[in-house]
């Protein structure tokens, strides 16, 4: 079976990770494939379960099996997927059901008004269970691509419940193994040099170093990270590539925000939204709430190459990356024969992914560069007078 979304997909969403903790240094073919196996995917479609969870392979996802290299390993790439199935009974089928077993019960007991707590506590579980037994479970299915030599692992959704699934299902598969969101604060230090990384920590505002601190405490960083991009993508001013990938050094790229721009306030009433969508000229309407004390939450980034283009959602607190569009790659046969064009078109679209990236990097290393140096306070005045500009 042919997986159509996630890896393979033109468009995706993801959220990316570090590994923590160290790999068996020999018999790594036998480790992993005994790690997915323990928490392999069952199916309940012959059962009256509720739900069930587990690995499965990206390309048969109704068919688990990590005995073989070629399910879940390409070159430096481990694949596999998340799959989740649930039998859901809609509120109102439930709700009449339940009905019409108390009429049921009230015609043969017509000295109750009501049947007994008791008795509809049971009822309740009669009537659930007939109809799980009745309802085919919905699947669910999130594709994550792991490079082990890198410690980087790609899950390939922003959902925060299928974040918190993932995380813990991974930590009880592999031991000794722990996942670890790349957000902003993490980000930003694994870009920087030792320097570098002194000047940011004083920026610090978190007041532990627990991820979820770095994160709350922290949101000035992708807030204005995505200010700064605005600003300089509004003013032409064109980006080199700075970080080591697919990507020669000092290669010239574009980069702007347009389209969607979310911001977000707080105000005695509680926090305040602003949406604004639609293509930009010159952004008054942004322009006005960042004026009034709101900063940006989340925007369409837009990166462009030659006649490539990249465009994502960036979540400014989480870096999450929604709607993530690469330069497209297109499978035109399906089925188990053509296995080797899905293999290209596995690591193509990893190519584009990363050289993707490699570009966000590097604009976010030329953000902190300036940041960190002595001539961001005259940036400062320039988007201070950009925003006050009629």
């Amino acid at each position: 079976m042919y997986h159509p979304m996630g890896v393979y997909s033109n468009t995706v969403s993801f959220a990316q990770y570090r590994i923590c903790g160290e790999l068996p240094g020999e018999e790594r073919f036998s480790w992993l494939s005994t790690a997915l196996s323990g928490r392999i995917f069952k199916s309940i479609e012959q059962s009256a379960e509720e739900q069930t969870e587990g690995w499965t392979c990206t390309d048969r996802p109704d068919d688990p099996d990590f005995t073989g290299a070629d399910d879940f390993w390409r070159d430096r790439y481990l694949f596999f997927t998340y799959r989740r199935d649930q039998r859901r009974i809609p509120a109102a089928l439930l709700k009449a059901h339940i009905g019409r077993a108390e009429g049921e019960f009230l015609a043969k007991r017509p000295e109750f008004k009501r049947p007994p707590k008791r008795e509809r506590e049971e009822m309740l579980e009669r009537v659930k269970l007939s109809l799980l037994t009745r309802a085919l479970p919905s699947p669910s299915t999130v594709d994550l691509v792991w490079q082990q030599d890198d410690g980087l692992l790609t899950l390939f959704s922003a959902s925060a419940k299928a974040m918190e699934r993932f995380e813990e299902l991974f930590g009880k598969s592999f031991e000794n193994q722990r996942p670890q969101l790349i957000y902003p604060y993490a980000r930003a230090l694994a870009l920087l040099n030792e320097s570098d990384q002194e000047r940011l920590a004083a920026l610090n505002q978190a007041g532990s170093e627990s991820a979820l601190d770095e994160i709350q405490n922290n949101r000035w960083l992708g807030e204005e990270f995505l200010l700064w991009l605005l600003q300089g993508g509004l003013e032409g001013g064109g980006f080199r590539v700075n970080v080591p990938g697919r990507y020669a050094q000092g290669t010239s790229f574009n980069a702007w925000i347009d389209d969607r721009i979310q911001l977000l306030g707080a105000s005695e009433a509680g926090p305040q939204k602003v949406a604004v969508s639609g293509s930009q000229d010159r952004y008054l309407e942004a322009r006005s709430a960042l004026k009034s004390g709101k900063a940006i939450n989340s925007a369409a980034v837009y990166m462009e190459m030659d006649e490539l283009q990249w465009r994502f959602v960036l979540n400014a607190e989480l870096f999450t990356f929604g709607s993530f569009k690469c330069p497209p790659v297109k499978v035109e046969r399906e089925g188990a024969e053509q296995l080797p064009e899905r293999e290209s078109a596995f690591y193509e679209r990893m190519y584009l992914l990363e050289a993707g990236l490699q570009l966000f990097d590097s604009l976010l290393l030329s953000y902190l560069k300036e940041r960190l140096g002595e001539g961001w306070d005259e940036r400062l005045k320039a988007i201070h007078a950009w925003l006050e500009a009629e």
